[in-house]
């Protein structure tokens, strides 16, 4: 069998019909996306949000996300993003708050032009901006609302050395890392710091 080559992502407008061999159906792609992405406080569409969040902060949210890129961003000048989200009020019926951490295992990459794993586990990304919807009421709870999110940004570095666990990192370790949080408006700025520091 011929080795199949990687497909070039493509952005879709949204008004893409459905269709059987031509003839268009009654529905299009934006109803997908409705349908399938409308629960915002998902912990994969709360992840994905971030990561657009993100994107949309440094100005490079006009091409595709690639779910299976080794790290989820990359700036035009190389630094390379990874995004990692948390929220204290979730979709479902809670006793309480939840705590909050985030994972941050080191991983082997995967190479879409090869198809082929990475040898060793390592972070893949330069920078991690981790992302928290911070808003506690859930009366009033909009993920739309850049407002209510936080955002604390570390070098990889940092994580690397770190005596504690190499697995997960929580609130109040990120607040001694950091220093605390950054809002929406000031998160550009605050990558762009930590960028430098980490030398890519």
């Amino acid at each position: 069998m011929t080795q199949l080559g990687p497909i070039t992502l493509q952005r879709f407008q949204g008004d893409e019909s459905f269709h059987e061999k031509g003839r268009p159906l009654s529905y299009d792609l934006m109803s997908f996306w409705q349908w399938s992405s409308s629960d915002l406080l998902s912990n994969i569409t709360r992840g994905i949000m971030a990561e657009y969040l993100v994107a949309n902060a440094i100005g490079i949210a006009d091409g595709v996300r690639e779910e299976w890129a080794a790290y989820d961003l990359q700036t035009a000048e190389g630094l390379k993003i990874e995004v990692k989200s948390a929220s204290y009020v979730q979709r479902w019926q809670q006793a309480k708050l939840s705590q909050v951490s985030f994972r941050v295992p080191k991983t082997r990459s995967w190479d879409s032009d090869t198809g082929q794993l990475s040898s060793l586990p390592r972070r893949q990304a330069d920078v991690y901006v981790f992302a928290l919807l911070a808003h506690t009421e859930q009366s009033s709870l909009d993920p739309l609302d850049v407002s209510q999110w936080q955002f604390y940004v570390l070098p990889t570095s940092v994580l690397d050395n770190r005596k504690r666990s190499q697995h997960s990192i929580t609130l109040p370790s990120l607040l001694k890392l950091t220093g605390g949080y950054v809002g929406y408006s000031d998160l550009k700025l605050a990558i762009e710091r930590v960028g430098r520091v980490s030398g890519a």
